[in-house]
């Protein structure tokens, strides 16, 4: 049992270094398409901003035209008591009292909409400055990987010519060692054709009694009598 626990978890490893091996390689392309995702998301909410204070001004108008029908309908009361048509002024004060229930729920709605749209204003502006800095930030990286890149290309370049380099002067002394060899060779030809030429000259002197190449019986045997002479 612990041991199909154990090869699982090594699966889940394995699953997980392979995944951030994958995430690593494509870290500026998931940046990149995480500050568009951002991008995308600030002008959704800029459309609902605009949204809702479109509503907020339409509260605002409704606010407005049923301010002026209670101011209008005030006067109309104000002519039925002048006239004494205390019943007519009762009914005239009723439709007020509805126009003003129904200014109170279109300002309650004004005021929302107007706290709702100075809130998103607020998270869009902060959201912009994010979004700037992210993308400055994100042009540092993106700098600094290629110089990181460049820097690893010279690296790399410079690794290899000095192996090539190194290989040039192993075949260079290979070389120079050949060429040695080949002298001693040439040199050691030399003197054998010397002495080659020395001999027969030797002989030759030899032969025409000119020169003698070694000492005979006789010629020693004399050599010691005169010693004892």
């Amino acid at each position: 049992m612990n041991i199909w626990v154990k090869m699982m978890s090594a699966l889940r490893g394995g699953v997980t270094e392979a995944g951030e091996a994958i995430v690593d390689s494509q870290a500026l392309r998931i940046l990149d398409q995480e500050v568009r995702d951002a991008a995308t998301e600030l002008t959704q909410s800029k459309n609902s901003l605009a949204e809702i204070m479109a509503r907020q001004k339409v509260a605002e108008n409704k606010c407005q035209a049923l301010q002026q029908q209670i101011e209008e309908h005030e006067g109309y009361a104000l002519k039925a008591l002048e006239k004494g048509d205390e019943g007519l002024a009762h009914d005239v004060a009723g439709k007020i009292a509805e126009l003003e229930s129904q200014l109170a729920v279109e300002q309650e709605a004004g005021n929302g909409y107007a706290a709702s749209a100075a809130r998103l204003k607020t998270a869009i502006a902060q959201t912009e400055r994010n979004i700037k800095r992210l993308k400055q930030q994100v042009d540092t990286v993106k700098a600094t990987e290629n110089v990181q890149r460049a820097q690893a290309a010279v690296a790399e370049r410079h690794s290899g010519s000095h192996s090539r380099l190194h290989t040039a002067m192993e075949s260079l002394e290979r070389i120079k060692e050949k060429q040695a060899l080949r002298d001693a060779q040439m040199e050691a030809a030399t003197e054998m054709a010397e002495q080659t030429t020395d001999a027969s000259l030797q002989e030759k002197l030899e032969q025409a009694g000119i020169a003698v190449g070694g000492h005979s019986a006789d010629d020693i045997l004399a050599r010691i009598k005169s010693k004892k002479n």
